[in-house]
């Protein structure tokens, strides 16, 4: 099955032997993680950038059932950052695989617990200027703190805690070390 591949181009205009480029390597990703849903790659051009070698920017995402992969790379032309971007992303394929556990720990399944949605702007009301809605998976702590490297979220993490089944948030603290924010409704 071909994995549904977007691409992305901001502030430039990619030709269609490197959109073929990206779709083939997307491709060769499957082969390494079969349940892969959707991949996105975002292109951007950067004019103001301070080294001339930062001057072009890809990220890769891939979700599947449970994960969110995503890296970013950084060069002086666009190939060359497309293809570090999705090698680093093979890498971490191959390191989420090892670390990965089958069982959901209650045995509930996603569509269970999770509630699907998109990014929406609402209107701004008492300072919310956007909402966003995701799906939720249930995962232990150290599978989210896991997640939580992966895609480089430095501040927090929102995830369905499959062991106490309720949404906790895993944050870093000021010395790098982690806390967990385990909300009660009082």
């Amino acid at each position: 099955m071909a994995v549904r591949t977007d691409i992305f181009a901001h502030n430039l205009d990619l030709t269609d032997k490197v959109r073929e480029f990206i779709n083939k390597k997307v491709a060769k990703l499957s082969r390494f993680l079969k349940n892969i849903d959707e991949a996105r790659v975002d292109v951007t051009y950067v004019k103001s950038a301070r080294n001339s070698n930062d001057r072009f920017v890809a990220q890769a995402t891939i979700r599947g059932r449970g994960y969110i992969l995503r890296t970013e790379e950084r060069a002086d032309e666009a190939m060359i950052a497309i293809d570090a971007a999705l090698d680093k992303l093979q890498r971490q394929i191959e390191r989420f695989k090892g670390k990965r556990r089958r069982d959901r720990g209650d045995r509930r399944t996603a569509a269970d617990v999770a509630a699907m949605g998109s990014e929406e702007e609402a209107p701004a009301v008492s300072g919310i200027v956007r909402r966003k809605t995701f799906e939720l998976h249930p995962m232990t702590e150290a599978e989210a703190l896991e997640q939580m490297r992966l895609l480089s979220h430095d501040n927090f993490f929102i995830f369905f805690n499959a062991e106490t089944g309720a949404i906790n948030v895993l944050y870093q603290r000021r010395d790098g070390t982690y806390g967990l924010i385990e909300p009660r409704v009082g």
